[in-house]
């Protein structure tokens, strides 16, 4: 077997990668905005075209002052219900920059759980410079042979003016296929924000 390898004496001197190596790319499937939306549905191009596919969420702006980002999957049923279990910690840090913490969220686990999973582990003000950013990778929905693997990280202006970065990682406890995600606030509508849709190749 015959070795590739790129022909630069260091990596600053790299243009490009031999033709055997795939440095991957993000493909846009899908955009949603949202205008007082109840829901964000993803219905359609979650197969098995790729093995990872990822959601960026960008400005969520909630109708409902004080309310948590939410997430759920699909099974193959018409209901967003896929048992879940999850784990979750953050970091927090408040504009006076007086109180910070990093800790684990127990509450905002799930264990073998259908409800919905809580994105931001504390809530979101709807002041008109409150919102969340973030991305949740979501691996091999298609498979039927293994659970269904997801990672989240999501960023927030938490009201009461602290930045909170929160990690959750779990899996959708099922062998069939993951064919829908669905984002919402906990109460009241997702005023605007833009959710969109890679698939990794």
């Amino acid at each position: 077997m015959s070795v590739v390898s790129a022909n630069n004496n260091a990596l600053s001197n790299i243009t490009a990668l031999p033709s055997s190596i795939s440095g991957g790319s993000m493909n846009l499937i899908s955009t949603q905005t949202a205008s007082s939306s109840a829901t964000l549905d993803f219905t359609s191009g979650i197969d098995s075209t790729y093995k990872e596919y990822v959601f960026k969420y960008i400005n969520i702006h909630p109708q409902t002052d004080d309310v948590f980002f939410e997430v759920n999957f699909r099974d193959g049923s018409t209901a967003y219900d896929a048992s879940k279990t999850t784990t979750s910690f953050f970091a927090y840090h408040n504009e006076a920059g007086n109180d910070q913490s990093l800790a684990y969220k127990a509450s905002r686990d799930l264990a073998n759980a259908t409800g919905v999973q809580t994105l931001s582990f504390d809530s979101v003000g709807n002041g008109n410079d409150e919102s969340s950013c973030g991305e949740l990778f979501l691996f091999s929905p298609s498979s039927t042979t293994f659970v269904k693997h997801f990672i989240a990280r999501t960023q927030i202006y938490h009201d009461g003016d602290y930045t909170f970065d929160n990690h959750l990682a779990g899996y959708c406890n099922t062998t069939a296929a993951i064919d829908g995600v669905q984002f919402k606030m906990s109460s009241g509508d997702i005023d605007s924000g833009v959710i969109k849709l890679y698939g990794i190749s």
